[in-house]
């Protein structure tokens, strides 16, 4: 039998050894293979690195990243570390890419590169039958989908699946954030886990949107490729407001209750359905994106479903479906979707769907990665299973 178990603990002391002792402690006796760190920004990120670095077994792996906030099957939490300990039969190697800002594209093949040496195993033999790689990038960079051309240049049928490392201050002068990779710590950075198991595993991805069958166009774009000048030949605030049948293009905010988050954009690939929602509406009535734009791109509108029940939904129904026997998922949770949630006072509900899931650990992320693509307002996960 092939299988991957996964163990949890969180805590909320803020010294660095005194956290990492209890978090370990929590662990028990347990030997992983690889440990998953998922931190609150404002702690030091370095001291906390080696505490725990220091009390693993040697011969573990860690990765993580800071959050905006930390997932567990108890919930969503605040200042707190969330740690994973994957143990069972699969094998994983790490690779970091550095520079994101300056080259994205090259961040991201240097990732996958040394991730695939740390593994021996070419890029061009990587079977996506049983490989799968962990994407965890510098959120603020806003560089996906560059850094995912690189990725997957030289293997394009990996499946990729994660989010942006992130922060709870909601000013952009002062957000950052860090990922951890053995015992580095480094910003404006890429981080590939490769695994290779035989296994049952999945990179699956969960919204609470269904659709309309409602289209809209993308016809002008301005140099950067992130703002909608127009959309449908008009201007592009004013065309999305009339869609939504709302006055005043501030009310499009993503997180108001009759913005963007209410009814966003997603591209259609076959049957599925990837959220890339209009982020902000610009005073010179543009629309600015969070992903890449390009002219004459078919968006098809989107509407709000029930959000806890569907996130429960997937967690019972399609976890199961699509992995056998689920025993460990990696969760990349949207920090868009906690956004709205708290807008609309509905955090303790979709926190307590996390109950319904197998043993689980994640975050808040900066926007989300799935299947090569940039997506937002979505859950995105990796899941475990045994045969």
């Amino acid at each position: 039998m092939a299988q991957v178990k996964m163990h949890t603990a969180r805590t909320t002391l803020k010294e660095p050894d005194a956290a990492a002792e209890d978090l370990l402690s929590q662990l028990g006796g347990t030997h992983p293979r690889l440990v998953t760190m998922f931190a609150s920004r404002e702690r030091d990120q370095q001291a906390l690195n080696r505490a725990v670095r220091a009390r693993l077994p040697q011969g573990t792996r860690l990765i993580g990243a800071t959050t905006a906030g930390e997932l567990d099957n108890t919930g969503i939490h605040e200042g707190s570390v969330v740690l994973s300990a994957l143990s069972g039969d699969f094998e994983v190697g790490l690779g970091l890419g550095s520079g994101l800002s300056v080259d994205a594209i090259g961040a991201g093949a240097a990732a996958i590169k040394r991730a695939c040496d740390d593994l021996g195993v070419r890029q061009q033999d990587l079977d996506p039958r049983k490989y799968v790689g962990l994407v965890i990038d510098d959120g603020f960079r806003y560089k996906k989908e560059e850094l995912l051309l690189g990725i997957l240049e030289k293997s394009q049928t990996l499946v990729l699946v994660g989010g942006g490392a992130s922060d709870t201050n909601r000013d952009p002068a002062k957000q950052s954030a860090l990922i951890h990779v053995d015992g580095e710590v480094a910003g404006d950075a890429v981080l590939v886990a490769l695994f290779k198991t035989n296994a049952p595993w999945a990179a699956l991805r969960s919204h609470w949107y269904v659709p309309t069958g409602e289209k809209l166009t993308i016809t002008k774009v301005d140099e950067s490729h992130t703002r909608a000048l127009e959309i449908d030949g008009r201007p592009a605030a004013k065309r999305y407001a009339e869609l939504l049948g709302v006055e005043d293009i501030r009310q499009l905010e993503f997180g108001t209750p009759q913005g963007f988050a209410v009814r966003p954009t997603a591209l259609r690939v076959g049957r599925e359905y990837f959220i890339r929602s209009a982020w902000k509406p610009l005073d010179d009535g543009s629309i600015l994106f969070a992903n890449l734009l390009e002219e004459g791109t078919e968006l098809e509108l989107m509407k709000m479903g029930d959000m806890a029940g569907m996130t429960r939904a997937f967690f019972t129904e399609e976890m199961p479906r699509r992995v056998q026997n689920p025993q460990a998922a990696l969760l990349f949770h949207c920090g868009g979707r906690m956004w709205y949630a708290s807008a609309t006072n509905t955090v303790s509900q979709l926190a307590e769907t996390l109950r319904a899931a197998p043993t689980a650990a994640g975050m808040n992320v900066h926007f989300e990665i799935y299947s090569g693509f940039h997506i937002n307002t979505t859950l995105t996960t990796l899941v475990f299973g045994a045969n």
